[in-house]
């Protein structure tokens, strides 16, 4: 019998490693190595909750509310997770009950790092599309969280969707004029350049802007109407933050129907392209959420005459 159990032993000893590799990726704080394929993930960042159910890896916690309902198979997501708090305020003590593998902060949650990371191992994947690299952020965590869940076809069919949809959205916006990209927030506007973090709109696409060299702030540059008359964009592409978050707060529309407005070229030939909120200000960053947005301008600009 001891040569057999020994055996056994030997057997279970020499499987452990293949069962349990280590992976290293590419984060927003570096490159980090954690075990391959970890079993119970709770996400705290809205775009990575986007990329990482879009490759087919079920997510055990997630903070509530998350507003990302109106993107395709999400709301199944969010029905079947565990709530763990909020994206400020972390549940710590529904995490410590649930023991998760790892979990993955980013963005609003970032701060929550140290404290997270004594629960489990925390990697935070912000993409906030710094210096116009929003699209290469996103193709990168797709190619991490590919690795890190041993998913890589899965993630080299999303990247090449991707890819495909850019190509398309950039043959739609081609010699159809010029755009400018703003956020309203009740009755407050502001604008959206080359290198922030809307202006992906403009920079992987080809999407010419109405007005070069606006401020790359994080909450845009603030605008007044006078300044819409003077741009008198082409295009005018609207995100409602509003909306984004259910707020109780003007509308967009409401806020964008006056006199002024309405002399603009943009509103003249019915240019005016309201954005769904959600995947842009909520999840953008993440896969199935851009390519919502593309889908959006392939619609608006494919039937548009130059």
């Amino acid at each position: 019998m001891r040569p057999i159990l020994l055996a056994g032993l030997m057997a279970c000893a020499t499987a452990v490693p293949a069962l349990a590799q280590d992976v290293t990726i590419d984060t927003a704080t570096g490159p980090v190595t954690l075990t391959q394929a970890p079993q119970s993930v709770v996400v705290f960042d809205a775009p990575s909750v986007d990329t990482i159910s879009a490759l087919g890896q079920p997510i055990a916690g997630l903070p509530s509310p998350l507003y990302m309902g109106s993107i395709g198979g999400m709301a199944r997501v969010l029905d079947a997770a565990t709530p763990v708090g909020t994206l400020f305020e972390p549940d710590f003590e529904a995490l410590a009950v649930m023991g998760p593998e790892l979990i993955v902060a980013g963005g609003r949650s970032s701060t929550q790092l140290g404290p997270l990371s004594r629960i489990a191992p925390t990697i935070d994947m912000t993409v906030d599309g710094a210096g116009g690299n929003m699209v290469s952020q996103t193709r990168g965590r797709i190619a991490a969280f590919g690795a890190l869940f041993d998913r890589e076809d899965a993630a080299a069919e999303l990247t090449e969707a991707l890819t495909a949809k850019l190509d398309e959205a950039a043959a739609a916006v081609k010699g159809k004029g010029k755009a400018l990209v703003i956020l309203t927030n009740g009755g407050k506007i502001s604008a959206f350049g080359s290198g922030s973090r809307f202006g992906w709109l403009h920079d992987a696409v080809g999407l010419p802007q109405a007005h070069p060299g606006l401020q790359a702030e994080t909450h845009g540059q603030a605008i007044s109407f006078e300044f819409l008359a003077q741009t008198d964009p082409d295009w005018l592409l609207v995100i409602d933050r509003g909306a984004a978050i259910q707020a109780d707060s003007q509308a967009a529309r409401a806020t964008l129907d006056n006199p002024i407005v309405a002399r603009t070229r943009a509103a003249q030939n019915d240019r005016i392209v309201y954005l769904d909120a959600a995947p842009i200000y909520i999840s953008g960053g993440g896969a199935r959420s851009m390519m919502h947005t593309l889908d959006e301008l392939i619609a608006a600009f494919s039937g548009a005459e130059g």
